[in-house]
Order: structure tokens, then C-alpha cells, then sequence
């Protein structure tokens, strides 16, 4: 029989609706391969099995009947940051530990009323601060793939699997859920999919209502999934996306059908290559990916176009400024009072002390602390506004861009998965691994990377397409002639079934 846990969600919704499977059945296998992999990869931080077989048999009873919805019995992850009710919601935070919501976000009412069904919550950098998922008070996610030595064989040192949304980007490519939702605040999703082999895209700011979701920078934050395929990325956010009268920022604008989208090809579409992303430091498969991933969009009709992006460069260092500034904000309501963790102290300053000392880890007290500083009163003008008119230009770059390219094309991180601890202690090292993403963010773009090859040492290795505000079906037909031209990269070696 079919290892269940291997389907795309685009062959499952096919299985599902002809019954050559049952919503238990598949929901069954993924609580089983949790089961056995997530004691060594940390890619849940709980399960709820019970709700899932609930939710499935609801499904089964919709299949039976004809009533199928979109997404009927599609066993998915979700990510920590995504308020559940009923199920503690943490952001992966001691500061949150035991908030239980008695709501449910936006974009997880969505996915639930399109009849997928809830695996558990995923492992994520705390509060979303984090580029490698080793941030998070639950400990750190371990990617499933591993390098391959210069025997071929594979090491068994572990290795990242990108952040903030590890969890989900590893659970994808693990085989432990259909689909996964995430949030990209610098490259969260993007990044973490570069790293695990896996489809993932950040929305346009606006598209997917982030009420319900725990803010880190919210002029920055947006909600996306990540998956196996880019067809399955596709239908996933339609579901994900909507207009939301509770979240001010969500534009209501229609929701295309992605999946449309992928057959029509890139015949006569403008791709725009920026020169301002070759950098100083990038690996050698990242440069020769990037120029195999023209050649594709070249050969399947798509026109080449260098292009300039003048501000990129310093895009890092506003982003720093800016998301700092804006966490310092959000995080001033976890103080011990409401919610969540309390420490008590002498007095209400000294209990407040005592409990952001104990529920924030040290990545989230640095950021809150550079927010601080920023918006304090004698550097405000100095850095914070300063860092919001470099916002503007760099949206302003894109802008002009948009008059003679439809999308770009670039690579999505500058280097392969890394080991667990390698740059944990060097801040700088890790903020630099975002260092192709935030522009997108900072400009509310969408972008979405896809799966393109393999390093030297065997580990995956994405490509970036950036698109016009509101335009991800251009993006979809361009990720998929890569994904075609690419093909798919699996893990090649299930090591934690045998490692327990």
C-alpha cells in the first residue's frame, strides 16, 4: 500500500474524493508518523490527535454525502503563532505558557471551514524572532535532511531547518503533514522552505487577515503556507486568503484560483534579475542555481532583464530597526498581569521585571531592547524615522522596476542549511541569512521560493520570485516552470525512523 504520509495535497484531494481513502485513514498515518519522527525532530510542539480523528470523521461524513469542501480531510500543521481555540497557544514562548484562546485566528477559521483537518501546533522561533528555529522555549527543530560527507554517505551532525517557521518547513519535508501554515515577517517562510526542499509563499501584506495571529512587527507580518509542491501551495492559499473586517490591514480584493494559474506557462513574461543581490559571501551553488533558474525561465518562453535595485543594500539594517521597534510595542502586553506566565515580585514594577526576565528568551530581550532604544526620544529621528524613509525607497525601487519586468528572479538565501549552534552566538551572522527576503517585506510584496537543486554536499537549495502587489498567480506559473525544470528533492534518508 501507498505510503499515505507521502502524497502531495493535490493527490490526496484526488484519493479522498474518489474513496480510495478515508479523511481517518490518512489522518491516522499522520498521527502515527508523528508519533515516531517528532521525539527527533521537535517539529510539534503539541499534537491534538483527538480533535484531528474528529474533525476527519466530520469529513468522511461530507465525502459520503457529496458535501465535499475545498480542502475535505487534508490532515495540515499549524503553526504556533496562529491563535487555536481551545488548544494553548504559545508563539513558543515562556511568557505564554498556558494561554488557552477561546478563539480561533482568521486564516486557521478559513483552512477548518474548508474542511482540512488539525495535526497539532508547530515548533517556531519564539515569537517568530529567528532564522533557524533554535529561538524557540521548546527547544530547537532539526531539519530532516542531512549533508552528505565526500563518501556520499550522510553525516549525523544535525542541521537547521531554517526559521521562524522550522517547525512547519520540517514537518512539510518530513512527510508529517499535508501542508503547513507559516508567517513571514523577513523571509519565515521563504527561508525555511530555501533550507527543507519545500514551496513556500509569502503573500502580499494584506491578502491573509493576520487577526488571531501573534503580532511580532505587524506592518510587516503575513500569514502563507508551506508545502511540497507548488500546486499544493496554490490551493492552500486560496483557502488561507480572504478579506477580514476585524484585521484593518487586509484588503479586500478577490481571491483568484492559483491552480489556473500553473498551466499557463511564462510565454512573453518580463523576468528582471537584480544585480544588487550578487553578494559578497554567497555560495558557489547559490550563484550556479540562480543562473540555471534563468536559463529555465529562458527556455520556456520568459524574457531576461538585469534590472537595479538601488536600496537594497541597506535593506538589513532598516529591517533591524524597523521589526525591533515594532515588537518592543507589541510585546509591552506581555507583562504578567493578563495572561500567560507571572513572577511575582515586591511590587507591581518588580513583578513585572520578574516575569519579562523569566518568559522572554534572550533573542526576543535583544530585539525588544533595540526597539526600545529606537523609538526612545532622543534617537526616534535619528534611526527609527530615518529607517521608515529607507523603507519607502526601497518599495520605490521595486516600483520602477514594475515598468519594464512583471516578476524577478533571485536566490532565496545565500547559503545551504546550517548546523545547530553554528551561528547562534554571532547575531549578525544569523540576521544576514534574511538577507534576499526582507526587501519583500519591507516593500508588502509577495514572493515565494521554490525547490531549484542540490548543493555539493547534498542539501536543497531554493530560488526567490519576487511579484507585483496582489499579483501571486504570475508567481505560481513562474514557480512552476522551475518546479518542472527542476524536479522534486525528497529527503533521501527517513534517519530518524531508525534513531529511536
Amino acid at each position: 500500500m501507498t505510503d499515505l504520509t507521502k502524497l502531495t495535497i493535490a493527490e490526496a484531494r484526488d484519493k479522498l474524493r474518489k474513496k480510495e481513502v478515508s479523511a481517518t485513514e490518512l489522518t491516522q498515518a499522520f498521527i502515527d508518523a508523528i508519533e515516531v519522527a517528532n521525539p527527533q525532530l521537535n517539529a510539534y510542539v503539541r499534537t491534538t490527535p483527538e480533535l484531528a480523528l474528529k474533525q476527519a470523521e466530520e469529513s468522511d461524513r461530507r465525502l459520503k454525502s457529496g458535501d465535499a469542501r475545498p480542502l475535505e480531510g487534508l490532515p495540515l500543521g499549524n503553526k504556533d503563532l496562529f491563535c487555536t481555540k481551545d488548544v494553548e497557544t504559545t508563539a513558543c514562548s515562556k511568557i505564554l505558557e498556558g494561554f488557552t484562546p477561546t478563539y480561533e485566528s482568521t486564516v486557521g477559521s478559513n483552512l477548518w471551514n474548508a474542511g482540512a483537518v488539525m495535526l497539532g501546533k508547530l515548533n517556531c522561533d519564539e515569537f517568530a524572532m529567528g532564522s533557524s528555529n533554535e529561538t524557540s522555549a521548546y527547544g530547537p527543530v532539526v531539519s530532516p535532511w542531512r549533508r552528505a560527507g565526500a563518501d556520499g554517505q550522510l553525516t549525523s551532525e544535525n542541521l537547521v531547518p531554517g526559521g521562524s517557521s522550522g517547525g512547519s518547513s520540517a514537518a512539510v519535508a518530513a512527510d508529517l503533514c499535508l501542508g503547513a501554515t507559516a508567517t513571514d515577517t523577513g523571509g519565515s517562510i521563504r527561508q525555511p522552505a530555501a533550507l527543507t526542499g519545500t514551496v513556500g509563499i509569502k503573500p502580499t501584506y494584506g491578502r491573509c487577515s493576520r487577526w488571531g495571529i501573534v503580532a511580532f512587527a505587524s506592518s510587516l507580518d503575513q500569514a502563507g503556507p508551506l508545502a511540497k509542491t507548488v500546486r499544493d501551495a496554490a490551493i492552500m492559499l486560496r483557502s488561507m486568503a480572504s478579506h477580514d473586517p476585524k484585521d484593518s490591514t487586509s484588503v479586500e480584493t478577490p481571491v483568484p484560483d492559483y491552480e489556473l494559474a500553473l498551466a499557463q506557462g511564462v510565454k512573453g513574461l518580463r523576468v528582471g534579475v537584480p544585480k544588487e543581490y550578487r553578494v559578497e559571501g554567497m555560495s558557489p551553488d547559490i550563484e550556479r542555481l540562480w543562473q540555471e533558474g534563468i536559463e529555465w525561465l529562458k527556455a520556456a518562453g520568459a524574457t531576461i532583464h538585469e534590472v537595479s535595485l538601488p536600496h537594497t543594500k541597506f535593506a538589513l539594517p532598516t529591517y533591524y530597526v524597523v521589526a525591533p521597534a515594532e515588537a518592543s510595542s507589541n510585546l509591552a502586553r506581555y507583562d504578567g498581569v493578563r495572561y500567560g506566565l507571572r513572577v511575582e515580585g515586591k511590587d507591581l514594577i518588580d513583578m513585572y521585571e520578574n516575569s519579562r526576565a523569566a518568559g522572554f528568551g534572550k533573542e526576543v530581550q535583544r530585539r525588544v531592547l533595540i526597539g526600545t532604544y529606537v523609538l526612545s526620544a532622543g534617537y526616534y529621528d535619528a534611526y527609527y524615522l530615518k529607517a521608515q524613509k529607507v523603507r519607502t525607497l526601497i518599495k520605490r525601487d521595486f516600483d520602477d522596476a514594475w515598468q519594464s519586468v512583471d516578476v524577478l528572479l533571485t536566490p532565496t538565501t545565500p547559503t545551504p542549511a546550517f548546523k545547530i549552534g553554528e551561528k547562534l552566538d554571532d547575531p549578525m551572522a544569523m540576521y544576514a541569512q534574511d538577507i534576499f527576503t526582507v526587501t519583500v517585506n519591507m516593500a508588502g510584496l509577495p514572493g515565494i521560493s521554490v525547490p531549484a537543486g542540490i548543493s555539493v554536499d547534498g542539501l536543497p537549495l531554493g530560488l526567490q520570485l519576487i511579484g507585483k502587489p496582489f499579483d501571486e498567480a504570475t508567481l505560481f506559473r513562474a514557480a512552476q516552470v522551475i518546479e518542472d525544470a527542476a524536479g522534486h528533492f525528497k529527503v533521501p534518508q527517513r534517519w530518524w525512523e531508525t534513531a529511536r
